[in-house]
C-alpha cells in the first residue's frame, strides 16, 4: 500500500522565471535555472509516496541507526525522488570534480545553447491559429474603434 504525505500546500502559481534585477533584465540561462526550480517543486507538491521501498526499513535494519546511509544504493536510487532535478548535480564532490566540475551556470547554458541549435516548434493545428486570429482580429477591431 502507498500513501502521499502532502508536501505544499496553497501556492500553485511561481512569478519571474528568467528575470533578473526585478525584471528589468531577462536571461535564458536564469530561465533554465527557474524552470529545474520549479519543475522541482511541482515535483514536490505531488507528494511523496510512503511504502516499504521509500521507508527503507530493511537498510535502517542492516546498516544500522545512527550509522551512514548514504553509502548505500537505495539511497542513491531515491535521493531524487522528491524533486528530480534536471540541472543539479547531486554527485559525490570527487565524482562531480572528476566529470568536469561544470557550476549551474556553465550547466545552464550549454541546454540554452543546444535549445536555441537544436530545437523545432511543433506547427498548431489550422483551427488554433484561426481562434487566436479571431482573437487579434476582435482586438484590432475595438482598437480601431469599429
Amino acid at each position: 500500500m502507498t500513501c502521499l504525505l502532502p508536501a505544499l500546500s496553497g501556492a500553485n502559481t511561481l512569478y519571474g522565471a528568467g528575470m533578473l534585477e526585478l525584471g528589468m533584465t531577462f536571461s535564458m540561462e536564469q530561465l533554465v535555472i527557474d524552470n529545474d526550480i520549479i519543475k522541482m517543486t511541482k515535483k514536490a507538491m505531488q507528494g511523496i509516496p510512503v511504502n516499504t521501498e521509500t521507508l527503507a526499513v530493511d537498510s535502517i535494519q542492516k546498516v544500522g541507526i545512527g550509522n551512514n546511509f548514504l553509502a548505500l544504493k537505495q539511497t542513491r536510487q531515491l535521493v531524487n525522488y522528491p524533486s528530480d532535478p534536471m540541472l543539479i548535480d547531486r554527485q559525490m564532490f570527487g565524482d562531480w570534480e572528476a566529470a568536469g566540475s561544470k557550476d549551474l551556470a556553465s550547466v545552464a547554458h550549454e541546454i540554452v545553447v543546444d535549445v536555441l541549435k537544436n530545437h523545432v516548434v511543433p506547427e498548431l493545428d489550422a483551427d488554433v491559429l484561426a481562434a487566436m486570429q479571431a482573437v487579434v482580429d476582435r482586438a484590432d477591431k475595438v482598437f480601431r474603434g469599429e
